[in-house]
């Protein structure tokens, strides 16, 4: 009897290809004896691939590269970054990470984890995120502090490379202060969500982001609310855009922002950093 021919079996490697890329990156920050923060972990893989940079005084600095494209549709990438007790670490990248249609027509997801220790300090400033035509990214931001924590941290989303559409984006960020929730917010935007580039939403602004402002002495002196960008002056109508700054329950201060593109959103979000720091 002739046996039956059988479909050899696909290696796990080549499985895992053909549904997307999985990729992350690990970064520990731990202060020494005399206050300096080192990396003793900086662990990149695929295309996340990570640079120590000039430090600034104690802080350390680490910058994401980007070593080829990515999310594509199926990717999986990650990027946890812990700033130990004392820790000062700032996080930044080296140009915008592009959300692309893949092979895959899974969605994409992008989870970022971010744990600062007691009396520690993270900044996590990267590059806009750009959702291109046919793209579909989920994203996560997941933050954990210590009571005596400091965090700023500043996300910016770009829907569509200039004179496209944009891409489905979904995005979260949960942010927890001593095992409390200080912000849970989810926000959609692209092919299947409804009115978001209504007039109750973006009004035709393609360019959204925020900044949040952590810090122990805003508990005692919380921010003031501030308008931004034509917000702050209705009569102006340049097309800056506009946000708001705000305190939230609990010592933090979140400005949140539109405007035409990536320029003039960056501009608000400095604007938002600078009433931040005069509070």
């Amino acid at each position: 009897m002739t046996p039956a021919l059988r479909t050899p079996a696909v290696p796990p490697q080549t499985a895992a290809s053909a549904a997307g890329l999985r990729a992350t990156a690990r970064i520990v920050a731990r202060a020494d004896a005399q206050g300096t923060t080192r990396l003793p972990v900086l662990d990149g893989d695929g295309p996340l691939a990570l640079r120590r940079i000039r430090a600034h005084g104690n802080q350390a600095r680490v910058c994401v590269v980007g070593a080829m494209s990515a999310p594509l549709g199926g990717d999986r990438l990650g990027i946890t970054a812990l700033a130990e007790a004392g820790a000062a670490l700032h996080i930044t990248a080296a140009a915008a990470t592009v959300a692309l249609p893949g092979r895959s027509a899974e969605h994409a997801t992008y989870d970022v984890h971010l744990t600062v220790g007691e009396g520690a300090r993270l900044d996590w400033l990267p590059e806009p995120l750009i959702s291109a035509a046919g793209s579909d990214l989920r994203m996560t931001t997941t933050v954990e502090l210590a009571p005596t924590a400091r965090l700023v941290l500043r996300e910016e989303q770009v829907l569509g490379r200039s004179g496209e559409e944009t891409g489905a984006l979904r995005s979260r960020l949960v942010v927890r202060r001593a095992g409390r929730t200080l912000l849970d917010q989810e926000t959609a935007y692209g092919p299947g969500v409804p009115g978001w580039d209504s007039s109750a939403v973006l009004d035709g602004h393609r360019a959204v982001g925020q900044l949040l402002v952590i810090e122990p002495e805003l508990e005692e002196k919380p921010a003031e609310v501030r308008l931004l960008g034509d917000a702050a002056d209705e009569r102006s109508g340049d097309g800056a855009g506009q946000g708001v700054l705000a305190p939230l329950a609990g010592p933090a201060v979140l400005a949140t922002a539109v405007a035409p593109d990536a320029l003039r959103l960056r501009r608000l979000l400095d604007e938002a950093a600078r009433s931040a720091a005069t509070e």
